[in-house]
């Protein structure tokens, strides 16, 4: 197939921009102004990605106006539940639209039409006229207008490659016949972000059952006495709205305007209208892209010359066969930065590069594993690098050789005195160790290092490489990995040296040291571990909760006098609001939908039946959905168990996440969620559930920031720190306090760390706001020293704009000196609570490492293999019980020095809930 001479890229600016904000919420990029860039830099970085990359002979960017179009009129909630522009997408449109202007770029728009209409007609006549076009966008409904000349490019995002779907793969993505059941598929599932309703309980999988049935939904409707049950009624009741909803998902392709190849045509930037605003909004990098590497954005030739059909794996449309060659032994591949040399080791090489790399003071690995699910993935191959622009991989593809060739690297891989250098470290190190092989010695991963040095930025490798190294790296395909696990690793060499100056610059050496590195290893051998769960106990509660689900059901229809679809907030809202009229005057969202959150409810219960049965509805269908149903599916096939997936880099306060399943989230207020925990048993008859819990961690890391007397003299003396407050606030003997008193104290005493108000306090114990603030101003009379703490934190965060934990950790709170009152609130919350909650995180990853240390040195049968909040689990063996038992508390208790002692609360028993 010869390539056509034109290349049109045609990009949706707003979904661009709203991208490029989301991807600088946590961490936006202030100049010295004081000016949030961060919409002009990420929209900008994204043109340059096109235009470097892709090299387009045309391009146009299409934006919406502010005026209303057809659907608008034809549906008067469509997009009305779209939030207000945040402030730096307003600051950053006419930015956005002087940096287009400067690199020559006409700007597509139209009153009365979506930048979608107008990319879609021109799409449609550029095609007809000889183009390959790409309609630039993050935005599946696109995928309606792919044909064999026009192509949805999705942009690479937080380290995605860039997704270039045509027919096949849009039917595919859909699981649809042809491209145009795009609408029919948005029309029955309805598309929140756009606020198309569809029919209310229908998904993916429904809608794509019934069009390969029906082919549309048209014939579906026609065709409704032929569906069963709950389909045949949904249909019935909402096909009208159905239709509705494909007329509002339908891109038009015939927006009054003409295609015109030359004004398209893309001819280079005007160096004098660009440079001054780069100038202006600080973009020395971009600038230096731009204006220092010669040809590097010029306009492309219009030619003709080979291509295939596909892009390259290099993200564009290859113009140099050289560039799309892949990776053979001893092939070199050309980068500006010079030549580079990465070889594809063979068998014959295994053993004398294993002993060369044995001989290395540090080396940088990288690894590639396939996508099964379940810990049930398979290592496919390794990348080394040990001298910058030098890289080797080791393909692992045959799985029954993969043991024995890892073998010959056992011993680089164990070596204690080797440094191991790599992103996400511990992915490799559990793939290896599922092949047999154990990573042992210092450890430096990119990925948490950049989390110490900006712990709400992101931490992808593509974005590290692009701020350090002003390097773009390939993106990951799975077309050939070689090359680029190969650049991975040589890159990773590189970023080591710049990473670890900011760490020393920031005072956070000794915190990677010899606390997160050595985590890795930790959480590595706990996900290993897995837990094992009762899928009989999970089955029969299931049926439980399903049973409850449809009594609790059918309890809301009768207090109701309507059947109604209880999961449709907008729904609920009219039931409550206007049929039941619940509140005289019910609060709105944004959108104009009455607000039906947990809030409005918990406030509601206690008067409306109602809303206390619709809150269990919602709990007994999260725990049957979430954990319940979803638990089972979760076990693996290696080992039975299940192994979830435990990140160091999320929470910017230092606390650890997990994911698949989030054990952090299951619930334990509640007795139906506590029941989840039941299902969580010892792997064998031979182990008990042991479970190690810190006792009120963050208060007393507290009253020892704070050297609070009373608290601490209370701490030390065992007294009940709640019962203490209590007696204090309220002025009565400790013998006197109520259960009551006692209650509003507990309250106090741990909203005040989070800043909790007197409205806040009010409304947590059903209480006048006059009675909150005087328990409030009561407390800060009697613990002075906790309010000067507070004060302190705030004053010391405003003059450095971030604070740290007990190890040192910092989280960095650039709002602090805002002028909006909610946003420098929200940073003095932050100011005086995150160094107490990253050390409450601090202190139990000291104890997980101290202790996993312990059991390895014992050599003991008992594994550590669950962390959630303050609490560690154990799988502990019977005849290791009073040992392990004594050590943990011991360990745990003297992980840091604190001015107060920490108490553990340990419990053993078969399953998780019993020894909580």
């Amino acid at each position: 197939m010869s390539k056509p001479d034109k290349k049109l890229f045609l990009l949706d600016a707003y979904a661009l921009i709203y991208r490029a904000h989301f991807a600088f919420t946590k961490t936006p990029r202030i100049n010295s102004k004081g000016l949030n860039t961060s919409v002009p830099f990420g929209f900008t970085n994204t043109l340059l990605e096109v235009l470097q990359k892709q090299k387009p002979t045309h391009i146009g960017i299409a934006f919406d106006t502010a005026t209303k179009t057809f659907r608008d009129e034809i549906f008067a909630e469509y997009k009305a539940n779209r939030q207000e522009t945040p402030e730096d997408i307003r600051y950053g449109i006419p930015k956005v639209k002087e940096i287009i202007q400067g690199f020559n770029i006409p700007i597509l728009e139209m009153d009365g039409y979506e930048a979608d209409d107008i990319i879609g007609t021109l799409a449609r006549q550029a095609c007809t006229q000889g183009f390959e076009v790409y309609m630039m966008t993050p935005d599946k409904d696109f995928g309606q207008l792919v044909n064999e000349c026009v192509f949805l490019y999705k942009p690479a995002y937080m380290g995605n490659a860039v997704d270039v779907l045509g027919v096949k793969e849009v039917c595919e993505k859909w699981d649809i016949e042809n491209v145009s059941q795009v609408i029919d598929m948005l029309g029955l599932q309805g598309d929140t972000s756009d606020n198309i309703p569809g029919i209310p309980g229908f998904g993916p999988k429904t809608a794509a059952t019934l069009l390969k049935q029906f082919g549309s939904i048209e014939n579906i409707i026609a065709h409704a006495d032929e569906l069963k049950g709950k389909q045949k009624d949904l249909v019935k009741q909402f096909g009208e709205q159905a239709l509705l909803s494909k007329k509002l998902a339908t891109i038009i392709t015939d927006v009054p305007i003409q295609f015109s190849e030359e004004a398209l045509v893309y001819s280079g930037p005007d160096a004098e209208k660009l440079k001054p605003i780069f100038n202006d909004l600080e973009f020395k990098t971009i600038s230096a892209r731009v204006f220092g590497e010669a040809g590097s954005i010029a306009a492309a030739p219009v030619k003709a010359s080979p291509q295939s059909s596909q892009l390259s794996m290099f993200g564009g449309a290859s113009e140099e066969p050289a560039e799309t060659a892949t990776v053979e032994s001893g092939e070199r591949r050309s980068f500006d930065a010079g030549k580079v040399q990465y070889q594809v080791l063979e068998e014959t090489q295994y053993k004398a590069f294993a002993e060369k790399l044995k001989e290395q003071s540090s080396f940088a690995i990288d690894s590639v594993i396939d996508d099964a699910v379940n810990f049930e993935y398979v290592i496919k191959g390794l990348s080394f690098c040990y001298r910058e622009s030098e890289a080797y991989f080791l393909p692992l593809g045959n799985a029954e050789q993969v043991g024995t060739i890892l073998r010959d690297f056992a011993d680089a891989f164990e070596n204690e005195k080797i440094l191991k250098i790599g992103h996400n470290l511990k992915g490799t190190i559990l793939a290896l160790k599922k092949a047999g092989v154990t990573i042992r010695g210092p450890l430096f991963d990119t990925l948490l290092a950049h989390y110490l040095i900006e712990p709400e930025a992101a931490h992808d490798i593509h974005t590290l490489c692009t701020q350090y190294l002003q390097y773009d790296l390939l993106p990951i395909s799975h077309s050939d990995l070689r090359e680029q696990l190969c650049e991975r690793a040589d890159q990773l060499m590189q970023l080591r040296p710049k990473l670890k100056q900011d760490l020393e610059t920031r005072r956070q050496s000794l915190l990677m040291n010899n606390t997160e590195m050595p985590l890795v290893s930790v959480l590595a051998a706990m996900e290993f571990e897995g837990v094992k769960v009762d899928t009989a106990a999970l089955s029969k509660m299931s049926d439980e909760l399903r049973q409850e689900l449809e009594k609790v059901q059918r309890e809301v229809y009768e207090l109701a006098g309507v059947e109604f679809n209880i999961g449709s907030p907008k729904q609920l809202g009219e039931v409550l609001f206007e049929k039941m009229k619940l509140i005289e005057k019910p609060k709105k969202t944004k959108s104009g939908q009455y607000a039906t959150g947990e809030d409005i409810l918990t406030s509601l219960a206690p008067k409306h039946d109602i809303a206390k049965k619709i809150l269990d509805y919602r709990e007994y269908e999260k725990l049957r959905s979430t954990y319940v149903d979803a638990l089972p599916k979760m076990i693996s096939k290696f080992d039975g168990r299940i192994h979830t997936d435990y990140r160091q880099a999320v929470a910017a306060t230092g606390r650890l996440s997990s994911n698949n399943p989030n054990l952090q989230n299951i619930p334990i207020r509640t007795a139906k969620g506590k029941q989840i925990r039941r299902a969580f048993v010892s792997r064998g008859e031979e182990y008990l559930f042991m479970s190690a819990d810190y006792s009120q961690i963050e208060l007393r890391i507290a009253a020892s920031f704070a050297k609070d007397e009373v608290m601490i003299e209370a701490f030390r003396n065992k007294r009940d720190i709640h019962t203490t407050t209590a007696a204090k606030v309220f002025k009565v003997p400790l013998e006197q306090v109520t259960p009551d008193m006692r209650r509003k104290a507990k309250e106090v005493n741990f909203g005040i760390l989070y800043g909790s108000t007197a409205f806040g306090l009010s409304q947590n114990l059903g209480i006048s706001r006059t009675e909150a603030a005087e328990i409030i101003d009561s407390y800060f009379k009697e613990f002075p020293a906790i309010k000067r703490y507070m004060d302190d934190s705030i004053n010391m965060a405003r003059e450095k704009e971030y604070v740290e934990t007990i190890l040192g950790r910092r989280r960095y709170l650039r709002d602090i000196n805002s002028r909006n009152i909610t946003t420098r609130g929200f940073a003095e919350r932050n100011a005086i609570n995150a160094p107490i909650q990253g050390s409450a995180a601090d202190i139990i990853k000291i104890a997980m490492i101290n202790i996993h240390h312990w059991l390895e040195k014992k050599n003991l049968k008992t594994k550590m293999i669950m962390q959630v909040h303050d609490e560690l689990v154990f799988d502990l063996h019977k005849d290791e019980a009073d040992l392990v038992k004594e050590n943990v508390i011991a360990l745990m208790k003297h992980a840091v020095h604190l001015a107060v002692p920490m108490e553990v609360e340990v419990g053993i028993a078969t399953n998780w809930l019993e020894a909580h």
